[in-house]
């Protein structure tokens, strides 16, 4: 087994135009979180909480490094069941009002591959992934979204998604009907590289070139957080905008060191 010495660092902001602040974040070694809320104020903001308190769980009661997929599946299933709960426990109460609650979820779980310590990663929605290496950034997860569908379809240029008229129509979430398969991703553990793990009110504000730049001139991992919020802030503060950024220190073989 390895032990594995991560820096973090995570930052959220309202935004400009959204009164309530329905992402969530959750940064305890080795689980890492971001949650953005769909349904409006005691909705989507209940939604993403659930999605933080059960994997807040997961990591306090620890889990099989050998078996991510399955601590990740079984935790999903948990929070849409408790939405699920919530959502009936609303309308029984004639409160309910509005979109049903949802969320995405972006998760980063360290655990133990054949070639030593990896990160599992899973995403439902368009909150995504990024993984910045030798000064470049790169999108490791895929949007779950109706442009990222046109795009991938050859029915709309990349260029124009940002600015899509639909293009916050997302087509996996957790929801109260909703049992979605989350995308699955593997990326080895390499010390000196980040993970950045963001809402969209980040991604569609701060183009890739922008986040790049920003991780280039943060070598303290809060800093690049709170850097990218502010900035997403900066270019128009649109939607909620969360930010969590993992950097790998060092990793050492514990059974060599032992032997």
């Amino acid at each position: 087994m390895h032990q594995v010495e991560i820096r973090y660092g995570a930052a959220t902001d309202v935004g400009r135009v959204r009164e309530v602040n329905e992402d969530a974040h959750l940064a305890r070694p080795p689980v890492f979180v971001v949650a953005d809320g769909m349904g409006g104020h005691e909705g989507g903001d209940v939604a993403s909480a659930i999605v933080v308190e059960e994997f807040g769980r997961l990591a306090e009661s620890g889990y099989d490094p050998r078996r991510g997929v399955e601590a990740i599946s079984e935790t999903l299933a948990a929070c849409a069941d408790r939405i699920g709960e919530y959502a009936a426990a609303q309308r029984a109460a004639g409160v309910a009002r509005g979109r049903s609650a949802g969320t995405t979820a972006v998760v980063a779980l360290l655990v133990e591959a054949e070639d030593g310590p990896a990160w599992l990663l899973a995403n439902l929605g368009d909150s995504r992934v990024y993984r910045y290496a030798e000064g470049h950034l790169a999108q490791v997860s895929t949007d779950h979204s109706l442009v990222q569908e046109l795009v991938d379809a050859g029915q709309l240029a990349a260029e124009d998604a940002a600015t899509h008229p639909e293009r916050n129509v997302i087509t996996r979430a957790l929801g109260e009907s909703t049992r979605a398969q989350p995308d699955f991703f593997v990326l080895p553990a390499t010390p000196g590289e980040r993970l950045v793990l963001c809402s969209d009110g980040v991604s569609g504000m701060v183009d890739d070139e922008g986040l790049e730049q920003i991780l280039a001139a943060c070598s303290d991992t809060a800093d690049a957080a709170d850097r990218l919020v502010r900035a997403a802030v900066a270019a128009g503060g649109e939607d909620n905008a969360t930010a969590v950024v993992v950097e790998v220190v060092a990793s050492v073989d514990e059974t060599a060191a032992l032997a």
